[in-house]
């Protein structure tokens, strides 16, 4: 069911430690099944329909399974698009749309969108955005949604990435707690004028967006916080931490 604006969610999150499984879904993945709900007249009684793009990382099978069993256990019906080695539906719109929530997993976000550029994905997704299906992502699924960020898709070595789809303005800046190369980076990158201002989040925090308004940021993890570098207009970069609001 469609959200009752377009909706982004945009993390560094989604998974969290399971003793048996490789991951679960937290609070994060809850809070995107939430925001799907809230156009009148959904089915709030019906199993959150998921539907899991893993291109980023040449849709890994081993992935997609484990993404299998944390869907089950949460209670949520999970499936994919593939697109390796073609696209494992012949109406990859018409699929997308039977969808509440369409969620991006991390890797190479220059491979992501070159893929889905090849496959006419941007166009897609952007339709259905717009139609109310939740867009949501972490790392790479997160990035893709602005005008660029930072990325290790090159090489080991953090390189700026600036063709981004664009759905929202600037650029995102991913995992700032846990890779520390990642923050003076986007500071350069914002004082040189290669990115815009730029919105980032520590790991376990993610950004709701309605339209293209940042409406809050939120975490499933204590301590974990969001932030704003933009430029200064002396060659320099203002920063500010955001408010994030934990979800239970």
């Amino acid at each position: 069911m469609p959200a009752s604006a377009p909706t982004i969610l945009a993390t560094s999150a989604g998974y969290l430690p399971h003793p048996r499984l490789r991951f679960r879904f937290g609070p994060m993945m809850a809070f995107a099944g939430q925001l799907s709900r809230e156009a009148p007249g959904s089915d709030r009684d019906g199993a959150i329909r998921i539907c899991h793009l893993g291109t980023a990382s040449g849709d890994d099978r081993s992935f997609q399974r484990d993404m299998e069993e944390a869907a089950r256990e949460a209670g949520y019906a999970l499936h994919h698009l593939s697109l390796f080695s073609m696209p494992n539906v012949e109406d990859v719109e018409a699929y997308l749309r039977s969808f509440d929530i369409i969620w991006v997993n991390g890797g190479s976000v220059v491979n992501l969108l070159a893929v889905w550029r090849a496959h006419g994905l941007p166009e897609i997704l952007h339709r259905l955005w717009q139609e109310g299906v939740v867009l949501a992502g972490v790392s790479a699924g997160s990035i893709c949604w602005f005008e660029g960020g930072v990325t290790d898709s090159f090489g080991p070595q953090l390189a700026p990435v600036t063709n981004g789809l664009g759905f929202l303005p600037g650029a995102n800046g991913v995992h700032m707690d846990s890779e520390a190369r990642r923050r003076p980076l986007i500071r350069e990158l914002v004082a040189d004028g290669t990115l815009g201002a730029t919105v980032c989040t520590d790991d376990g925090a993610g950004l709701l967006y309605r339209g293209t308004e940042l409406i809050e940021a939120v975490s499933e993890r204590d301590g974990a916080g969001a932030s704003w570098i933009e430029p200064d207009g002396s060659g320099g970069v203002l920063e500010r931490d955001l408010t994030v609001r934990r979800l239970g």
